[in-house]
C-alpha cells in the first residue's frame, strides 16, 4: 500500500510530466487491435501485471528504450502472469510492424488511431515516451517518462516484485 505522501508526490510529478492519471488510480479501460490482428481489452487482464509502453515510430527515445524493454522485461517475464503491450500512437499497421522489426521487439503492439488510448492516460499535447505499470487489481502502481536508466531500473524492480507477490 502506498502512503498518502507518496501518492501526493507521485500525483504532482505525474501532472508535471503530462499524465492525467496517477499512481493509485484505476487504469482507464480501452480496447485496441494488436499488430497481429487480435483484439486487446485491458480489463480482460485483471489478475495479471500489465505494462503499457506508449510509443511511435518517429520517436527516437522510444526506439532507444524498446530493445531494453524486450531483453530486460519481456523476455524474462513473457511466460509469467505479465502482459506487455506497446501502444503505437496514431500510426497505421505498416508503421507499427516496421517499428517492431527495426527495434527487434517481439511483444505485441496496439494501434492507437487518433491517440485515443494515449489521451486516456496523458495530455495529447505531451510527449509520447512513457510507461504505465498496472497491478493485478487494475490500479496504476508506477509511471515513467522518457528513458532514464535509473527510472527504468526502478520500474523493472517494481514489475518483478509485483509478479513475485502471487507466485510464492
Amino acid at each position: 500500500m502506498f502512503s498518502t505522501r507518496y501518492q501526493a508526490d507521485a500525483q504532482s510529478e505525474d501532472e508535471s510530466r503530462g499524465y492525467i492519471v496517477t499512481v493509485g488510480d484505476v487504469a482507464p479501460d480501452f480496447q485496441a487491435i494488436l499488430n497481429d490482428g487480435k483484439s486487446f481489452k485491458l480489463s480482460e487482464y485483471r489478475g495479471k501485471v500489465v505494462m503499457l509502453q506508449f510509443t511511435a515510430s518517429w520517436c527516437g527515445v522510444c526506439r532507444k528504450e524498446m530493445p531494453f524493454i524486450e531483453s530486460e522485461i519481456w523476455q524474462p517475464l513473457k511466460d509469467k502472469d505479465f502482459v506487455l503491450v506497446g501502444v503505437v500512437r496514431d500510426e497505421p499497421l505498416e508503421k507499427a510492424n516496421e517499428l517492431a522489426g527495426q527495434t527487434k521487439i517481439s511483444y505485441p503492439l496496439a494501434l492507437d488511431p487518433g491517440a485515443e488510448i494515449f489521451g486516456l492516460y496523458a495530455l495529447k499535447t505531451s510527449g509520447v515516451t512513457r510507461n504505465v505499470i498496472i497491478d493485478r487489481e487494475g490500479k496504476i502502481i508506477y509511471t515513467t517518462r522518457l528513458f532514464n536508466r535509473e527510472e527504468f531500473d526502478q520500474m523493472k524492480k517494481i514489475i518483478f516484485n509485483e509478479i513475485s507477490k502471487n507466485s510464492q
